[in-house]
């Protein structure tokens, strides 16, 4: 991973993004395995909007590293901050098909390792229904969602020391 000197601004703005991000929605179905998966499209669904109401973005590059193909992405914050990686895989198929997939993979499990989203679990979500969300999980939510000052009023020593080192 790559970075800029500083990452104090785009940590406080994923924080707020993450707060409000959801899962990216399991739509596709991949006939080999019989199951369903979170594609690009529904990624990208997820991150958007937190990202934009949070001066966050992204760009992604094709790259080629060692005969494997993949992707550079770039998290950006307003501020000037960035992080960046790459992420490659050995394709399958050596044409150019075979890399357009591999790209395609390469930037839906990227973009979701650098958001920090999860793809919905349909059995999870069934389950954790209607499961009360406790008082200091929800003073965290509040907080993240208000920014640094009410994140400073939070009196628990063990988050507090982990959000200013953040800072």
């Amino acid at each position: 991973m790559n970075k800029s000197d500083s990452i104090k601004n785009i940590a406080i703005a994923m924080c707020k993004a993450q707060g409000e991000m959801g899962g990216a929605s399991k739509s596709e179905e991949n006939p080999f395995f019989k199951k369903k998966y979170a594609d690009l499209k529904e990624v990208v669904k997820a991150v958007k909007e937190p990202f934009s109401t949070n001066g966050l973005s992204y760009v992604q590059f094709p790259i080629e590293e060692s005969g494997r193909i993949g992707i550079e992405t770039i998290l950006m914050h307003d501020s000037g901050e960035w992080l960046s990686h790459s992420f490659t895989v050995q394709c399958s198929k050596q044409d150019a098909q075979g890399a357009g997939s591999a790209i395609t993979y390469c930037r839906r499990y990227s973009l979701q390792a650098v958001a920090g989203i999860p793809s919905e679990d349909d059995d999870g979500n069934a389950a954790s229904k209607g499961k009360a969300i406790s008082a200091g999980d929800q003073q965290w939510i509040d907080a993240i969602r208000s920014g640094n000052d009410a994140l400073e009023s939070i009196n628990d020593p063990k988050h507090r020391a982990y959000i200013k080192g953040l800072l």
